[in-house]
């Protein structure tokens, strides 16, 4: 399985109404340092649908991207959240600690 492939695979893993980052993913995949690639791997997603990229964000809390960093996918990514009972203000999650999943 490739490293994108696993990624991937811990991204389906989020359950509902959670968050993981960029990080937590990383050390899930024993590679700390690795978190550009986590992004990079999410931004290539073929499939959005059943892979929720739009749950992982920053260790700060704050979005990140999504699909690129286009501004209407950012509009995209709150509204997914929301539609989770995730809660964004000044782009960063409400209550980010209480809602973390880490693997």
């Amino acid at each position: 399985m490739s490293f994108n492939e696993k990624v991937w695979e811990l991204t389906k893993k989020i359950p509902k109404g959670k968050i993981s980052t960029y990080s937590e993913i990383a050390k899930a995949l024993k590679n700390p340092k690795a978190c550009r690639a986590v992004g990079n791997a999410l931004r290539n997603n073929p499939d959005p649908i059943n892979t929720p990229c739009f749950k992982v964000v920053k260790s700060d809390g704050s979005l990140g991207g999504y699909c690129g960093r286009d501004p209407k996918k950012i509009k995209i990514k709150k509204r997914k959240l929301s539609e989770e009972n995730i809660k964004v203000r000044a782009n960063k999650i409400v209550n980010f600690k209480q809602l973390l999943h880490r693997f």
